[in-house]
């Protein structure tokens, strides 16, 4: 792919953080945890100096600025099913198109729900636009989330995402992440009961043991086997992550059944 000529902006002014409208997102997320617009409002409340924290890091990195310059458009390429279908079966991309077909998900999804939750906020005048660069990088933050349940082998249930979460926290520091992570992880802790803590922290661990996921060239990745691909970035087999089993299950029902990893 030919490089495009890099160009990274200033930084726009970064809005002071709205703890009272997150902690209402955060809210009315715990109490409906398939409302995502809820958990974009939280970020944006909260997360932009999070967010340029974390595209200086990137940008500072070796790969960083190459993956910037080619500018993948990531989302036509996880959109691509002839492509993922063609893929080894063993690999991230068949899994990937596994998981996309099990949950019925579209990759676009997320961007679609974040675009409509950053238009209303920057038409009202409480985010800054951002410019292309910094775009790109949002846009590919988010499609990876379910690239990370791939590779965690977390599931989308209420157990799972607050599962993800704690991975997240062990990869990203902010205060955005830790709160949304605290919260859902009290919540689980409701409906889970002592389980819960040592898991989570697993997960946590687990997460910080990993190279920081949110610079690999997932174009490269796809074809490779799923289990290479987790042993390059190092994550834990699931199996030994999780000894007793990855726990699954909707916080509404009060119960998790135990899976094997």
């Amino acid at each position: 792919m030919e490089a495009r000529e890099l160009s990274i902006p200033p930084a726009p002014p970064l809005p002071p953080r709205r703890w009272p409208r997150a902690l209402r997102a955060l809210r009315a997320l715990l109490a409906d945890p398939d409302d995502t617009e809820r958990a974009f409002e939280f970020l944006f409340a909260v997360g932009p100096r999070d967010f340029e924290r974390s595209f200086q890091r990137f940008v500072s990195r070796p790969e960083g600025p190459r993956l910037l310059a080619e500018g993948s458009d990531l989302a036509r390429v996880l959109s691509d099913r002839e492509a993922l279908a063609a893929l080894p079966e063993d690999s991230l991309g068949r899994a990937y198109l596994a998981y996309l077909d099990r949950n019925g998900f579209a990759p676009a999804g997320l961007l679609e729900i974040q675009a409509r939750v950053e238009g209303r906020l920057v038409a009202r005048g409480e985010l800054p636009r951002i410019d292309p660069a910094r775009a790109w990088f949002r846009s590919r933050g988010i499609l990876a989330h379910d690239l990370f349940h791939v590779l965690t082998d977390y599931g989308t249930d209420d157990v799972g995402e607050a599962t993800l979460l704690a991975f997240s926290l062990g990869q990203v520091r902010g205060r955005g992440q830790a709160v949304l992570t605290l919260g859902a992880a009290l919540d689980v802790w409701r409906g889970l009961g002592a389980p819960w803590p040592g898991y989570a922290l697993r997960a946590w661990r687990r997460g910080r043991r990993a190279v920081w996921l949110a610079a690999l060239p997932w174009e490269e990745l796809l074809p490779m086997r799923l289990a290479t691909v987790r042993q390059l970035v190092g994550i834990e087999p699931t199996s030994a992550a999780h000894p007793g089993g990855v726990l699954r299950g909707q916080l509404r029902s009060e119960r998790a059944a135990r899976a094997p990893a």
